[in-house]
């Protein structure tokens, strides 16, 4: 995909976006064609990590044992330490908590007590830590470095529809970082298809509360 390309979208879509009271999110939408997701072996689910941040910051919650609250303090947005996990045995909290971040770390250590502590709230929602985005962690990780790299991390999921829609930035974010987190999405996509580029259908853009504009 041309770069040339997605910035000619990227200004049509502006010009055709009405300006709203927040920044709205730039999505990307690719449609896929000759994958039969009815066949389990054909779903998939990965994390891209962008060269930019998506332009709204992601929120990370941590689910650890005592020795890494001292770093999960000075890193996360939340830090819930396993003696702590009983409180949300309540399922109005632990919806409230699935809801309020977007990522979740783990340490792998209590990994058992995670997933029986918050599995029904987090796994409907996609939210368990995953270990495809490194989100299970030790004792000895150094959690800044993780929580910078989270904030430029997006899911790619093909499951049950044929479509993957993905955030790649906001109406505030400059274009030409916009082109380049759509360039590598893409790219990401494309290689995790069987067929390629052969398996793609369209790819577009759009905001919040606009049109689509397509790019291909």
């Amino acid at each position: 995909m041309e770069k040339a390309e997605i910035v000619k979208a990227l200004q049509e879509l502006k010009g055709k976006t009405p300006k709203r009271k927040f920044s709205q999110s730039v999505e990307l939408i690719v449609t896929i064609k000759g994958i039969d997701l009815k066949k389990t072996e054909n779903q998939q689910e990965f994390f891209a990590i962008l060269p930019y941040s998506r332009g709204k910051k992601v929120s990370v919650c941590a689910l650890i044992g005592p020795e890494l609250k001292d770093e999960a303090t000075k890193n996360c947005d939340k830090v819930i330490i396993v003696d702590e996990f009983q409180k949300y045995a309540n399922k109005k909290e632990a919806k409230k908590l699935a809801k309020a971040y977007d990522f979740f770390i783990a340490q792998g250590e209590i990994m058992a007590k995670v997933a029986a502590g918050f599995g029904k709230s987090l796994g409907p929602r996609g939210k368990m830590p995953n270990p495809k985005a490194d989100c299970i962690v030790t004792a000895k990780t150094p959690l800044k470095p993780l929580y910078e790299k989270l904030q430029k991390t997006i899911k790619i999921s093909l499951k049950k529809a044929p479509l993957i829609q993905a955030m790649v930035g906001t109406e505030a974010t400059p274009d030409n970082h916009i082109v380049e987190n759509i360039t590598t999405s893409y790219n990401q996509i494309v290689r995790s298809l069987p067929q390629e580029e052969n398996n793609i259908r369209s790819v577009m853009v759009k905001m919040t509360m606009g049109p689509i504009v397509k790019l291909r």
